[in-house]
């Protein structure tokens, strides 16, 4: 599709929630605990990479060993959204903490993911892991040694909002050092903010707009989310002549597309199995 008058690029962190049975705890300290506990927990795992005086509140205002920091001071806020489990099997338990920086990017939603392993009753530093952030993710045992972490992920460019349904892979290398990277397991894509309605390609079968609300599954090693989609019958309906358009559009269609104007977009929850990666609805 040809744009004429791409808008500016904005930044929307995707939906940021934490279901109800996902871990936040931190060692020794419950970090939904009164503020006065809350600061001592973020306190406690600040000073792992950060200077007593460097240190206000949920803030390092200087980061040791920052990532590609170079002779910036780099600066690491602790947010809320934080999960815990065994992600790399046989491990110690790791706590994932989100935070913003100055130091980061829009590319990478201006922050990421703080690693620390959990032993003995403390929290070590393992890495920083920037634009990995954790904002709507739950835990599910994978196995009796390990469990999966599967987030929500999005991001704005030039007003076409991407989502997606990962799995947060940990591995980590000889100097106990911890990576993560996303697997995905379904993308989506909405351009309603970039062309004033979504769009379709007439020869695909199905189409997700957006993903959101992910769920424990009915099943064991399941997860749900709700999907915002066009299903094979809405496509065919929208590439022939006399479907109805949106009312405002902004470019002009390639050819084989169809627009979708929200309206006639279905939504519904959608079970994915995590062992064989099947997406199918529910019910």
């Amino acid at each position: 599709m040809n744009q004429l008058f791409p808008p500016t690029e904005t930044m929307i962190r995707p939906m940021p929630k934490i279901n109800a049975f996902t871990a936040l705890a931190t060692a020794g300290a419950c970090l939904l605990a009164s503020p006065a506990r809350a600061d001592d927990a973020d306190r406690a795992l600040l000073s792992t990479f950060c200077d007593a005086a460097d240190i206000e509140g949920s803030t390092c205002k200087r980061a040791k060993n920052y990532p590609d920091a170079g002779n910036r001071e780099c600066d690491v806020k602790l947010t809320a959204d934080r999960h815990s489990g065994r992600f790399i099997a046989a491990g110690n338990p790791l706590l994932v903490v989100n935070y913003e920086s100055g130091c980061e990017p829009h590319a990478t939603d201006n922050g990421g993911a703080v690693v620390f392993e959990q032993s003995r009753g403390k929290s070590i530093f393992r890495s920083f892991q920037p634009g990995s952030q954790v904002n709507d993710c739950i835990t599910l045992a994978r196995s009796a040694q390990q469990d999966w972490l599967m987030c929500i992920t999005g991001h704005v460019g030039q007003g076409n909002l991407e989502t997606g349904v990962a799995e947060f892979v940990f591995t980590q290398d000889y100097s106990r050092n911890v990576s993560i990277s996303p697997d995905f397991l379904i993308t989506a894509s909405d351009s309603i903010r970039a062309y004033g309605a979504n769009v379709v390609s007439c020869k695909e079968r199905s189409k997700y707009f957006e993903v959101s609300d992910i769920k424990a599954g009915p099943r064991p090693q399941t997860v749900t989310v709700t999907v915002r989609h066009a299903d094979a019958s809405t496509i065919r309906k929208a590439c022939r002549k006399g479907f109805p358009k949106p009312k405002e559009v902004f470019g002009t269609l390639s050819r084989g597309e169809a627009y979708v104007p929200e309206s006639y977009e279905k939504r519904g929850t959608f079970i994915i199995d995590l062992v064989t990666r099947k997406v199918t609805p529910q019910g």
